[in-house]
């Protein structure tokens, strides 16, 4: 799945372009992630289910919105898409960070997710791409999102001790407009770079042949057991093992980086392998597995060896999921196929955030948990059933 033959010039320059770009605008996504459901529950109006909903509410205008604007990217091109989607996103940033209870976090979140560039920026990705070095590419620019995911997760409750949540949307709106001048200064133009258009090796006539739902379905379960993951954990380490929220940051560094390794492994194993089922299916153990050992752990040594399972699982989910969307896809209609599967992806956040709050008031972490295996055994039924055959 990862080619041995390198970048040429003008690939290499696009990839690092795109994964600074990934990383400045995920890191500001991230440092909120694991800080909503300690330092937003004294606002005014804060309950269980409102802060799952202001934690999955960037999903679901993420989600309403990946489809039409990956199919309008197809047509006007990637990057008028990209700046307008990034200029929404730095004002919900502002917006969040100057609301005084749950219902302005909610708002500036839903902003935040009518920036929903993120097919079209996989579909650029593949435009300046051949299909043979996708995986590779899409490993490079998850490697930047999980070194966003670290720095995030360091960075995050240090501004947030310092000046709350606030603070952290401020930043976010900053990063915010770091991307926006990559995008703008620093990304070529992707017309005339013909290798995008080149057939991928499974290409499907359509956008739901070949295992195309399958990669949708697996992208939404993905989501939505994440985002679940991150209503219970951050609270069980403040409530249950008495780890201080300023110190939130050291777990999380300690065991993204360890899940790197093994990731990184899953995904070379799988370079000869023209069966994906194998390392899908094994990196969607880890993902699960993970997140139960968290759930139940007694300790905070448990507790860190789920959490290195479960980003072990995310980070190779994240790398080979839309590289076989690119490799399946219609090459003319990549930006269209790249936004369900990114709809697919919001719609998990959502759903994650806004059922997962439901259930955590309802079930604590025990329903949680049994959601998580009811999702990964559907999951895992689903890719045991996908077949790809390469095209002709």
């Amino acid at each position: 799945m990862i080619s041995k033959e390198p970048f040429n010039r003008a690939e290499r320059h696009a990839v690092l372009s795109l994964a600074s770009l990934y990383s400045f605008r995920m890191l500001g996504l991230f440092m909120v992630l694991p800080l909503l459901s300690v330092y937003a529950a004294d606002m005014p109006g804060a309950t269980p289910q409102m802060l799952g909903f202001a934690l999955g509410a960037y999903g679901l205008t993420q989600a309403v919105l990946q489809l039409p604007l990956g199919w309008l990217s197809d047509r006007v091109g990637r990057k008028p898409v990209v700046i307008v989607g990034l200029l929404i996103f730095i004002v919900g940033s502002a917006t969040a960070a100057r609301a005084e209870d749950i219902n302005g976090v909610i708002v500036g979140r839903f902003l935040q997710g009518c920036g929903a560039i993120a097919a079209a920026l996989t579909a650029m990705a593949a435009d300046y791409t051949r299909d043979n070095q996708r995986t590779k590419t899409m490993a490079i620019i998850g490697a930047s999102v999980g070194l966003s995911f670290v720095l995030a997760l360091v960075i995050g409750p240090l501004l947030a001790a310092f000046g709350g949540l606030a603070m952290v949307f401020n930043v976010t709106a900053v990063l915010g407009a770091i991307g926006l001048a990559i995008v703008v200064f620093v990304l070529p133009s992707t017309k005339g770079l013909s290798k995008g258009s080149e057939r991928g090796e499974f290409e499907t006539e359509h956008l739901f042949g070949g295992g195309l739902p399958v990669l949708y379905f697996g992208i939404f379960v993905l989501h939505a057991i994440l985002m679940a993951t991150f209503l219970v954990v951050p609270k069980i380490m403040a409530d249950h093992l008495d780890f201080p929220p300023d110190h939130h940051w050291a777990l999380y560094l300690g065991s993204v980086l360890l899940s790197l390794p093994p990731a990184l492994l899953l995904m070379r194993r799988g370079r000869a392998d023209t069966d994906p089922r194998r390392i899908i299916l094994l990196a969607m153990a880890l993902l699960a597995c993970g997140a139960l050992l968290a759930f139940y752990a007694g300790s905070l040594d448990w507790l860190f060896g789920g959490m290195v399972l479960l980003f072990a699982g995310i980070n190779t989910l994240e790398a080979v999921l839309p590289a076989l969307v690119t490799r399946l896809a219609p090459s003319k209609l990549r930006g269209t196929a790249s936004g369900i599967f990114s709809t697919s992806q919001f719609l998990g956040i959502f759903i994650g955030g806004v059922a997962g709050g439901y259930v955590l008031a309802k079930g604590g972490a025990t329903g949680i948990a049994y959601s998580v295996v009811i999702l990964a055994l559907l999951w895992a039924v689903s890719v045991i059933k996908l077949r790809l055959v390469p095209s002709t």
